[in-house]
């Protein structure tokens, strides 16, 4: 027997759920192909054109948004995706949600899976990467003397989920400085003073692929194989939310063990979704937090752990209960949004624009470039520090002269700004020009 939601919930086709649903049944996701019509008012859709591509965005115009990454605006097929979605569960839901569950769970960890060239069971879905960070340093489990190991950049969603960790079962952390000067950064620096800091009691290394307090993208590859030359029992975690859809980079490639990642940030994807991506050898170290609503996991309790087997990691990590669901079944059309422009050209593209971004901050007199130059160590955040301008200050008059900042939530804190494939060269210049205006 396939135990699913609409099992919990009793519903089942005797009980009528294929009448109630009828006409809400779908075939495949809507405006997966993102093509012409794919959301009322959004032009046609050419990959190939990056003016086409920002036209799928129904950003204000008037304004430079260098903000999107922080939380994204949603392009056509996904705005699509959600309103057909919110629709269909508004005229029923428990028959809209019952009929189609399955298949668009399934949808979206399959678009998820060929994003990260990785089977769909390692995946499990979450509602950003707060929530992943969170699951992830609470499920890994840690013996007396283990250590877990972190460092000084990392954002508060980390440091406060090991602080939680530690005041529960006394788990010893430790931070690590990895560089002194992010402008000045070398992968030598960072891989050895990460190194330097690993002990024969290290479990868990948790780091962040991108810096969202400085724009140091980590060479996580090479701090992986340090961890493990010297603790290769040692788990490498990583917050890649500011690499994820930024980078061309897959699990794999990268070598960490566990990725947690948002997917309203650089991927552009709906707001309030996640992933956490997991190698065989990290969900065999965790115990799930939260109870799955995976048919496995529900069949083990309905019949005292016989008839069923046990879900695989991703599946029986992802947080049951009910969703934001049009959200959710909308990651499937971000994806597919995202591979149809190709991952290595939004990379470039991506890397083009911070570097356009970068060039023209370093020719402004007193304004100091504060993330590095090369592409080994950056990303697509850039940040940098005027003096004499407090940072909110800075962030308001960029508002008024037409640019969306930010400021990072950091102590010190700097200007902060992410140019997407949302943006145009021409609203690179104009930010550039603004933050001329400051000084």
């Amino acid at each position: 027997m396939q135990f699913t939601r609409r099992s919990l919930l009793g519903v089942t086709a005797a009980a009528g759920v294929t009448g109630l649903a009828a006409g809400c049944e779908l075939d495949q996701p809507p405006a997966a192909a993102g093509g012409a019509g794919s959301a009322s008012g959004a032009p046609a859709f050419d990959p190939a054109s990056w003016e086409s591509v920002r036209a799928q965005f129904a950003l204000d115009r008037s304004r430079a948004h260098l903000a999107t990454f922080v939380f994204a605006a949603h392009p056509a097929p996904v705005r699509a995706a959600v309103a057909a979605y919110r629709d269909g569960l508004d005229r029923d839901a428990v028959g809209y949600l019952g009929a189609n569950e399955e298949q668009l769970d399934k949808g979206v960890l399959a678009a998820a899976a060929g994003h990260l060239d990785t089977p769909a069971e390692q995946i499990a879905l979450t509602d950003s990467t707060t929530m992943g960070l969170g699951l992830v340093y609470t499920a890994v489990r840690l013996g007396t003397g283990d250590e877990v190991l972190t460092t000084e950049h990392d954002f508060y969603a980390t440091h406060e989920s090991l602080r939680l960790r530690a005041a529960r079962d006394g788990v010893k952390v430790r931070r690590v400085r990895l560089y002194r000067d992010p402008a000045a950064a070398s992968v030598d620096e960072i891989v050895s003073n990460l190194a330097a800091a690993v002990t024969a009691r290290t479990r868990v290394v948790a780091l962040t692929w991108v810096h969202s307090s400085t724009g140091v993208k980590l060479p996580v590859r090479q701090l992986a194989e340090a961890v493990r030359a010297r603790s290769p029992q040692a788990l490498v975690c990583v917050d890649g939310v500011h690499g994820f859809g930024a980078e061309a980079v897959t699990p794999a490639r990268l070598g960490c063990d566990v990725l947690v990642s948002g997917c309203h940030k650089w991927l552009l994807g709906p707001r309030g979704t996640g992933l956490v991506w997991g190698s065989a050898r990290a969900w065999g170290r965790m115990t799930a937090v939260i109870p799955s609503f995976d048919r496995r996991s529900i069949g083990r309790w309905m019949y005292g752990g016989t008839g069923a087997q046990p879900a695989p990691g991703g599946p029986a990590h992802t947080p049951g209960g009910y969703h934001s669901f049009e959200h959710r079944w909308a990651l499937a059309a971000a994806f597919e949004f995202h591979r149809r422009i190709g991952p290595e050209r939004v990379a470039a593209r991506t890397r083009e624009l911070a570097d356009r971004l970068k060039d023209g901050l370093a020719g402004i007199r007193g304004v100091r470039l504060v993330t590095p130059r090369s592409a080994e160590l950056s990303a697509g955040i850039v940040c940098c520090d005027v003096p004499d301008v407090p940072v909110g200050e800075a962030v308001g008059r960029l508002y008024a002269a037409g640019v969306i900042a930010s400021s990072t939530p950091y102590n010190p804190s700097y200007l902060r700004f992410g140019a997407t494939i949302a943006n145009s060269e021409d609203e690179v210049d104009a930010t550039v020009r603004a933050v001329r205006g400051l000084v």
